[in-house]
């Protein structure tokens, strides 16, 4: 039986390795900017291939799709080949995108179409599309705009704004083909209620750890095995959570800043150190809770990058920024208590949860931040 556990433990870590390597489903990120000269430029940064492939978002991976092969093909493309295939589907594709004014939709048209050389084919290739659309009646005081991007095409996060007040945005996080709610042309800023700001940023945290911050899970499981002892796990989540908090905001607000290519790395490196402690340390010591303090400042910056890619709220900056923190702990708590019932039943047993469990999951974590590590910095 306690085999049997030990492989099943093993084989969800490897699918989590594999996984990394997988093309998640990201939401496109679309900017919808009214301009002075009664026009709406639409720029929508999403992976075509899955929208060519027919990818849905009932798939968090392409992967997961039955249109993988097709997928992988488009993949492999030169950014001229695949302009090619995206021109044979140009028309129905943008046939199927709504911008709407006052429940009339509107003409879009192609503007442009940027698509990055191939890189690295075991991530996704994010290109962008530029669309136009014309405002009908551009005198009207109070027109409604309503933006829709279809549920086959998957989820988005859609920024409205004025061209000549970029930095004042109202942003939706939209699923599911979900309507945008109105927005209101020809007045300086619309605000979203409290709560809806609340539950979208909360969601957006939650779901950055589960199910897609596979890094996050992993470090967070290296801090529970060492011990599952609540205080001992209390300082140490305590710690990150702090830390985490602290470069989250002051990346967000400007006030610090490092690149992605250097924090992603050593994210990475956090994990294979928390990992490769576990096998040698057996208890929590202040040295421990310190070295986690300081992964955590790093992780924060990590969440700080996603965040600055959904855009935050002008008038709920604040607000957005705390629930989307508020998300993030739910969904490490989320990890802890699964974690918990997968090996309760071992842990009166100290020397066979360390012999079974600590050490052999702990290598499984560090070589696969190895491996994220290596990817990071040279692929």
């Amino acid at each position: 039986m306690i085999l049997f556990r030990l492989m099943l433990v093993t084989f969800s870590l490897l699918l989590l390795a594999q996984s990394a390597k997988a093309h998640q489903m990201r939401p496109a990120i679309v900017d919808l900017e009214f301009t002075q000269n009664a026009s709406v430029k639409v720029h929508i940064q999403t992976n075509i291939e899955s929208l060519i492939a027919g990818i849905d978002s009932s798939h968090d991976d392409t992967d997961d799709s039955p249109q993988t092969q097709r997928y992988n093909q488009l993949r492999a493309l030169s950014a001229q080949q695949l302009s090619n295939e995206f021109e044979l589907l140009e028309e129905s594709i943008i046939s199927e995108l709504s911008l709407a004014f006052d429940g009339v939709k509107s003409d879009l048209s192609l503007v442009k179409l940027n698509i990055p050389t191939i890189g690295n084919l075991d991530k996704s290739r994010l290109s962008n599309i530029h669309l136009l659309a014309l405002i009908p009646s551009p005198n009207d005081d109070q027109q409604q705009v309503t933006w829709q991007y279809p549920k086959k095409f998957g989820n988005n996060i859609a920024h409205f704004y004025y061209d000549k007040t970029p930095h004042e945005k109202t942003s939706h996080w939209l699923t599911k083909g979900a309507m945008s709610p109105p927005f209101e042309l020809n007045t300086t800023y619309v605000t979203k209620p409290f709560i809806q700001v609340t539950v979208e940023y909360a969601v957006l945290g939650f779901e950055h750890i589960v199910p897609k911050g596979l890094d996050h899970i992993l470090f967070v499981l290296g801090l529970f095995l060492l011990s599952v002892r609540l205080r001992p796990l209390l300082l140490q989540v305590t710690a990150f959570t702090l830390a985490h908090s602290i470069t989250l905001g002051l990346t967000i607000y400007g006030v610090i800043s490092l690149s992605p290519s250097i924090v992603e790395p050593l994210i990475a490196l956090s994990i294979v150190a928390v990992g490769i402690e576990n096998i040698f340390v057996k208890t929590v010591k202040i040295r421990r809770v310190v070295v986690v303090f300081l992964f955590g400042l790093l992780h924060g910056m990590g969440f700080a990058g996603v965040l600055n890619q959904l855009g935050l709220p002008e008038s709920d900056f604040a607000t957005a920024l705390v629930f989307f923190n508020v998300g993030v702990e739910v969904g490490q708590l989320s990890v802890i208590a699964a974690a918990f019932l997968c090996v309760f039943w071992i842990i009166k047993s100290q020397q066979l949860y360390r012999q079974w469990v600590v050490i052999p999951v702990s290598i499984l974590i560090s070589l696969i931040g190895l491996f994220w590590t290596y990817e990071r910095l040279f692929l």
